[in-house]
This record gives structure tokens, C-alpha cells and sequence, in this order.
């Protein structure tokens, strides 16, 4: 599988394709044969995997795309360390087929379009810190002094 290794290369994929979704997981030779995530705290099996679109919405207005690509990626960059080391981005098209419990997008009919480099998650790091206002990933893992 291709493997993109710019957060350029990324904005100008975004930029030219709708329909992309990114997928945290070890990859498509492990998630195609079933399918199916699974819900992490009920272990209810979901109807396609769970992924996350990167078609940029209406309301991001004029503002930079790279920007937009970079958010996408940081929200979940916390996934290899709370879930399992081997878990890599990756890049796929797929029909929409329902919603997850945290509203994210569950796709079936997948194409994998290639991996995403480690050097991407870095940039966009790096970008996401060069904002103003205070912003992290989505982590939801509990944290010394926080209540579980």
C-alpha cells in the first residue's frame, strides 16, 4: 500500500477526493476479513469499521486545508499509546453504514488508499501547537489526579 509522507502530500489528497476516511487500526489486512469494529465498552460488534471523514465541512469557511488535515489526524493521535503500539493511521473510501457510539462514521464497501507516516502525525503536531487557543487529542485515558 502507498504510504503518504507529507501532511502536504495529505492536504493535497484531501484537496483533491471526497469520500476519504482515516482509520486507526493495524491495517487493512487485519480489519477487511470481518469487517467490523467493535464497540470498546460493550464489545458489541458494529456494522463496518469505524473511521473518520476527511471531507472538510461548509462552516471551515476560506481557512487552510492543511490546518483542517491536521486537526483530523491529532484528534486521534493518542490511539497507538492507549490501544496498542502497532496501530497506524491509514487512509480509505468506503459507504457510510451507520454511526458508532461516539457518532463517528462506520464504513463498509472499503478501499484502501495507503498508509499514513509517522512523519505526518509529527507535522500536524507541530501545526495543531502553532494554534492559539488550547486544544488536544481526544484522549479519553485517565490521567494521574483525574477520577477514572
Amino acid at each position: 500500500m502507498p504510504v503518504i509522507r507529507s501532511l502536504d502530500e495529505l492536504t493535497g489528497l484531501v484537496d483533491r477526493r471526497t469520500g476519504v476516511y482515516v482509520r486507526w487500526s493495524m491495517g487493512p489486512a487485519a480489519d477487511l476479513p470481518g469487517l467490523a469494529s467493535r464497540d470498546d465498552l460493550t464489545g458489541i460488534p458494529m456494522p463496518g469499521l469505524s473511521a473518520n471523514p476527511l471531507d472538510v465541512e461548509s462552516w471551515w469557511g476560506e481557512r487552510p486545508l492543511r490546518l483542517w488535515a491536521a486537526r483530523r489526524l491529532y484528534d486521534y493521535a493518542h490511539l497507538p499509546r492507549v490501544k496498542d503500539g502497532r496501530v497506524r493511521p491509514w487512509l480509505l473510501l468506503g459507504k457510510e453504514n451507520g454511526r458508532g457510539p461516539d457518532n463517528e462514521p462506520l464504513v463498509t464497501d472499503v478501499e484502501p488508499l495507503g498508509w499514513v507516516d509517522q512523519v505526518v502525525i509529527e507535522e500536524a503536531t507541530e501545526e495543531i501547537a502553532r494554534q492559539r487557543g488550547p486544544w488536544g487529542p481526544l484522549d479519553r485515558s485517565p490521567r494521574r489526579g483525574h477520577a477514572a
